[in-house]
């Protein structure tokens, strides 16, 4: 049986190291996002547009910021290993995902996101984002199964430590409803 209190201890701690973008911001990821999502909106691929809107050249959309500091597959590959091994690695949440496991709480899926967009991302930026647990529920009884939902409060700085983007990601983590057959 687990409680709120039972992760407790994790909350207001800072999740993981700082992630640091593997590359600046550039035209050509930015490029590749608006067509995968068929976004027309021109100031994102336009430097004469943009710069007719009083900006000094295209900017990032705004939700594709959390893109800049993706670890990249071989490093999701190797926490799936470590988390198969039951290893946990010596940071806050990975500590918390490895308790959870410990209790059948295997499954997960993202339930929300709520950004707030403080400036604008250009070419050049290197973003690094700052990772707090903000909350871990009490046991809830969902249609997925039961579980705990785990909100990270992210913070993405500029090179200069400027804030750009604030972010509070929601995720369950729960052990499945059994299926009638």
């Amino acid at each position: 049986m687990t409680s709120e209190s039972e992760f407790a201890e994790f909350i207001g701690e800072e999740a993981e190291p700082p992630r640091v973008a593997r590359y600046s911001v550039n035209e050509a990821m930015i490029r590749n996002w608006v067509e995968a999502l068929d976004d027309h909106n021109p100031v994102y691929v336009d430097g004469d547009v943009a710069r007719a809107t009083g900006r000094p050249d295209v900017i990032c959309p705004p939700a594709m910021i959390s893109t800049w500091v993706m670890s990249g597959y071989r490093r999701y590959r190797e926490v799936q290993r470590k988390r198969r091994e039951g290893v946990a690695e010596d940071f806050a949440y990975s500590r918390l995902l490895s308790r959870l496991d410990a209790h059948g709480y295997t499954s997960v899926v993202a339930t929300n996101v709520e950004q707030r967009y403080l400036r604008e991302v250009h070419p050049g930026i290197r973003v690094t984002c700052h990772f707090t647990i903000e909350s871990v529920s009490e046991k809830k009884k969902t249609g997925l199964g039961e579980g705990h939902f785990v909100t990270l409060l992210k913070k993405y700085v500029d090179q200069n430590g400027v804030l750009l983007v604030e972010e509070r990601f929601r995720l369950l983590r729960f052990r499945p409803a059994e299926v009638a057959s």
